[in-house]
């Protein structure tokens, strides 16, 4: 240790200085080959290694010329490359970052980027037309980072338009149990989602179905205005309903509904309306 004390500064010195050479020079020699392998790398198609080759180029551009254009190139073809396999998610963050470096051919590297997201976006609207929000929230997820905000709004549409659907749907269930028919059809039109429609297919056909039966049952009593000692209003209406509900036919809910409030049906040409026993014409 004495004796390591006792050498001059100088030896410290070029000792130094001829480490720092020699870095300089492994690091000008590495990046000397950089080329050759990143040419070899795109030669055969490997896009990663190229990729490497072209960080490398890029972190000691200091030493040399020419890395970030070899680098984008790389970029693209990988790009390319994953998006055909499917591989959108890395697919589009690597050609967000091809874009961001604004190297390359600039306008067809931006041009790509936004084809890829309009597939994407089209697509998760169609699969969620077909009744999957997962998926079609999965589609737009590699897209929910960019500034323009386009994919997070249509993320937030999708979501807001399958709560409505699934909402309705629960109030439709609600109204057929309870057979509040007009009110279930208005809730029916309200669903405006293909497989949300679709599924309330049962609902639709129960719904319609007991309209006709309603309509018919008032086809039966229709009341002439002159007829004062008719039993009309809502207390037939009522009465017609609960015979309704036993499955009867339409006529005979009319006249069982009318007989239970005491009277007696009788037909006046084309009408037919429910008169109190005892009453006269």
């Amino acid at each position: 240790m004495a004796a390591l004390r006792q050498l001059s500064p100088r030896f410290w010195l070029t000792a130094t200085l001829g480490s720092l050479i020699a870095v300089s020079a492994a690091a000008l020699w590495w990046e000397q080959q950089l080329p050759s392998r990143l040419t070899k790398a795109l030669d055969r198609g490997d896009y990663e290694a190229c990729i490497r080759a072209g960080e490398q180029l890029a972190a000691l551009r200091w030493l040399g010329e020419g890395a970030p254009d070899e680098q984008a190139l790389c970029r693209q073809r990988r790009a390319e490359q994953l998006w055909r396999k499917g591989d959108a998610t890395a697919a589009l963050a690597l050609q967000q970052k091809l874009v961001m470096s604004e190297r390359g051919d600039v306008k067809q590297n931006r041009d790509t980027l936004q084809s890829w997201e309009k597939q994407l976006q089209d697509k998760a609207v169609a699969v969620f037309r077909q009744g999957d929000l997962n998926r079609a929230m999965a589609l737009l997820k590699p897209m929910l980072q960019r500034s323009d905000g386009k994919a997070r709004r249509l993320s937030y549409s999708l979501q807001e338009i399958w709560n409505r659907n699934q909402l309705e749907r629960k109030r439709l269930d609600v109204l057929v149990d309870q057979e509040r028919w007009w009110e279930a059809l208005d809730s029916l039109n309200r669903l405006d989602h293909p497989w949300w429609q679709t599924q309330a297919g049962e609902q639709r056909e129960r719904i319609e179905a007991a309209i006709n039966v309603l309509g018919n049952a008032q086809e039966h009593h229709q009341h002439p205005a002159s007829n004062r000692n008719g039993i009309t209003g809502t207390e037939l209406e009522q009465a017609v309903q609960d015979q309704l509900r036993n499955g009867i036919d339409p006529w005979d809910a009319f006249e069982a509904g009318c007989r239970s409030l005491g009277g007696l049906v009788v037909e006046d040409g084309p009408e037919s309306f429910c008169r109190p026993l005892g009453a006269g014409a």
